[in-house]
């Protein structure tokens, strides 16, 4: 029965390319028309088929993971890049019903309270230091880039990221800013060094914390940069400047209008705010359960709608959207390069399952960047209306390129 489930639900979702399934009773079914691209896929477990029909992102990556889901040639770009763009495509499918069934428990499972979000962050970001030094750039920027040239270096593209927040956040010698999700700290530093700002940063994992603040003393900064262990919410007073990346993915939709009333209440009355992060470009959805289980418990990626309806309610001036398209993409294809260049040193830190699971991780994030309307949302905001230029000049003055890419 979910043998012959499973091959109407194909047959219904892939139109373009070809996808050959074996089963496993040893049935091979081809799906598509026929063109390329061309990927082959084994099912070797007898209840994958009942799984993938069920729940199939779940399954899908698991069985990658176990290794019950065989691609030939291992070309996970290849099967991922198919199958979303067939979703991507296909009208009224059974996966957009799929994701109108999981609305129903979004809410709760996005519920992030400060110990629960506390939890959610130490499941990833509290993994071992040395797994991320295998794939990030060299000031473990773990957020999108800024590709202002598709040949930079992803060192370089990180770079470019820093200093286009610093010229969005109009930074001037002496300010304060308050980074919410510092992560290791880089921007935090950044902004210090290069902009003279006063910074202070918060995370809830104890190992940003901790190599941030070892960061800030290394490099004789820590007069101007603090690292604080602790809740975006419990933070008090004002500050110049309120800087978030990569961030608001973790807040939880529940929580969207206590996010959005503390930025307001941080933020000084002259003030500019810059918040960096990912989102969907389609309506209003629900988080890929493996995703969920295995990577980010608690994160969603907002709706430009779900984001806009939460800061419409703090009075905010929205005085610059800005929508990056491939930038994560490209990113994600440099961290996928250097963490597969690296993988006898994965294997030595985890084992070789959390490997596939890493590996699958950073495809299929790449694959909704390229093909399933996933983005990067930058939107700055300030109380007055006047807070920032009238136009986008100043983001570009003819110098900041060289100047950019020198420093540091």
């Amino acid at each position: 029965m979910w043998t012959g489930l499973l091959d109407r639900m194909l047959g219904r979702l892939v139109s373009q390319g070809a996808l050959d399934v074996t089963y496993p009773d040893g049935i091979m079914r081809r799906y598509g028309n026929g063109r390329a691209p061309q990927v082959a896929v084994r099912l070797s477990d007898p209840d994958l088929p009942r799984r993938l029909v069920v729940n199939p992102d779940l399954a899908l990556g698991e069985g990658y993971m176990d290794e019950t889901v065989q691609i030939e040639n291992d070309d996970l770009h290849g099967m991922l890049s198919l199958l979303l763009s067939n979703v991507n495509n296909a009208p009224n499918n059974w996966r957009e019903k799929l994701l109108h069934m999981r609305g129903y428990f979004r809410w709760a499972a996005q519920f992030n309270p400060a110990p629960r979000a506390r939890a959610n962050v130490a499941h990833h970001y509290d993994l071992s230091g040395a797994l991320y030094d295998l794939f990030l750039d060299e000031d473990r920027q773990y957020s999108c880039a800024y590709f202002a040239r598709p040949d930079m270096t992803l060192e370089e593209a990180q770079r470019a990221k820093k200093h286009h927040i610093a010229r969005k956040l109009l930074i001037e010698p002496g300010m304060s800013v308050l980074d919410i999700g510092c992560g290791w700290g880089g921007l935090a530093l950044t902004l210090a060094r290069d902009y003279g700002a006063r910074v202070l940063g918060v995370t809830l994992s104890e190992e940003q914390h901790k190599l941030a603040t070892q960061r800030a003393t290394d490099s004789g900064l820590s007069d101007r940069v603090e690292f604080r262990l602790c809740d975006f919410r419990a933070i008090k007073g004002q500050f110049d400047r309120v800087v978030s990346v990569g961030m608001f993915e973790h807040v939880g939709i529940p929580h969207y209008r206590e996010y959005f009333r503390t930025v307001h209440d941080r933020l000084a009355p002259d003030g500019v705010a810059l918040i960096h992060t990912i989102g969907r470009t389609n309506p209003p959805g629900a988080t890929s359960p493996w995703i969920t289980k295995y990577i980010f418990p608690g994160g969603y990626c907002p709706s430009m709608s779900e984001m806009m309806a939460a800061i419409e309610h703090e009075t905010f001036w929205s005085t610059d959207v800005e929508v990056w398209r491939l930038h994560y993409a490209l990113t994600l294809r440099h961290w996928y390069d250097r963490f597969t260049a690296n993988i006898d040193k994965a294997r030595a830190l985890y084992d070789d399952r959390f490997c596939r699971m890493w590996r699958y991780y950073l495809v299929a994030s790449e694959m909704t960047f390229r093909h399933y309307g996933q983005a990067v949302f930058q939107v700055q905001l300030a109380h007055k209306q006047d807070a920032v230029p009238l136009t986008r000049d100043y983001l570009y003055p003819p110098q900041a390129q060289t100047r950019d890419l020198a420093a540091e």
